[in-house]
């Protein structure tokens, strides 16, 4: 690979391009002599409205990213954290370089007349399609209805003009990345609705072998969340939760050092919801995500998580 050219791989959605355009600005503010070029590529669950189970999951977006660097055909992937599966291992060759710095990790409401979660009268239609979402509402707020929506932010909002849902759950990052803060009624706090694993971090992804490019894009990396990305992501891999599992968590790197993890896992309705929180103290991130995910077997993670269908 030329390191005077680097051709940037990612999904074509709006939102996903606007990211890679923060890379870009990042690149070229390190490294001013640096050309680069967008490879957007679509994926099978940028395709697929239906159940993403009905597809593997959540590497239905990250499936052709990967095939597109794996064969050369891209130096550099940009993808969402929480869309890259963590119950298996990155593509054999490929490595992360960086996690960028965190952006916002809370959800937020959009509601057109500009009501807060709390006001929301009986019955009214909220558009998400995600377990998390789902589950968490049905435990605080039973008398909400979800109705499934998928697609890109932007599309979501266009269903939500279009009626087709009263309300809608987006990711506070997401709506700063295309631009639409504007349409956000309430954040709502991670203790109301807790974020997914890797909720505003951006990772970049490249082939192992290219070490002059990993060094590179390597100083773009934040210490305190790849420390943090680092406990979720081991968090997951040891529950081996799939994409129906509505499992929730963030960890929080303090200014003094000290590393924290919260985290949780429910039934799909809500009704059972299993919690731990755990300092990292002395433990490296891998640890803690370890231990935090081992608290929740012994509450009984593993049974709520295999009854689940997927």
């Amino acid at each position: 690979m030329a390191t005077d050219l680097i051709r940037i791989v990612s999904r074509d959605s709006p939102m996903a391009l606007a990211q890679v355009e923060r890379v870009r600005a990042e690149l070229a503010a390190l490294h001013p002599g640096i050309r680069t070029e967008v490879v957007p590529v679509r994926t099978t669950g940028d395709k697929w409205m239906g159940d993403l189970s009905a597809v593997e999951g959540k590497g239905a977006f990250t499936k052709e990213v990967d095939q597109a660097l794996l064969a050369s055909e891209a130096d550099l992937a940009v993808h969402c954290v929480k869309d890259i599966p963590a119950d298996r291992p990155l593509p054999a060759g490929t490595t992360f370089a960086a996690f960028l710095k965190r952006d916002d990790i809370r959800d937020a409401l959009v509601h057109p007349a500009g009501l807060h979660l709390d006001q929301l009268p009986p019955g009214t239609r909220i558009g998400t399609s995600s377990v998390r979402r789902i589950a968490q509402l049905a435990a605080s707020h039973p008398h909400l209805d979800c109705v499934p929506m998928r697609g890109n932010a932007n599309r979501r909002l266009e269903k939500l003009a279009a009626q087709e849902a009263d309300a809608l759950l987006l990711a506070v990052s997401g709506l700063e990345r295309i631009g639409r803060t504007d349409v956000i009624t309430e954040a709502l706090s991670p203790e109301v609705m807790c974020p997914p694993i890797g909720a505003g971090v951006l990772a970049l992804q490249c082939r192992e072998g290219d070490t002059a490019l990993i060094d590179l894009v390597s100083a773009l990396g934040d210490p305190a969340t790849h420390r943090e990305t680092t406990a979720e992501r081991m968090f997951l891999h040891v529950l081996q939760g799939h994409c129906n599992s509505p499992i929730a968590g963030y960890a929080q790197a303090e200014g003094n050092g000290e590393l924290s993890l919260r985290a949780k896992v429910f039934t799909p309705d809500g009704k059972t919801v299993l919690n731990a929180h755990e300092w990292a103290g002395r433990l490296d991130p891998a640890t803690l995500g370890t231990s935090v995910a081992v608290a929740l077997l012994r509450q009984g993670a593993r049974e709520l998580i295999d009854g689940i269908a997927h």
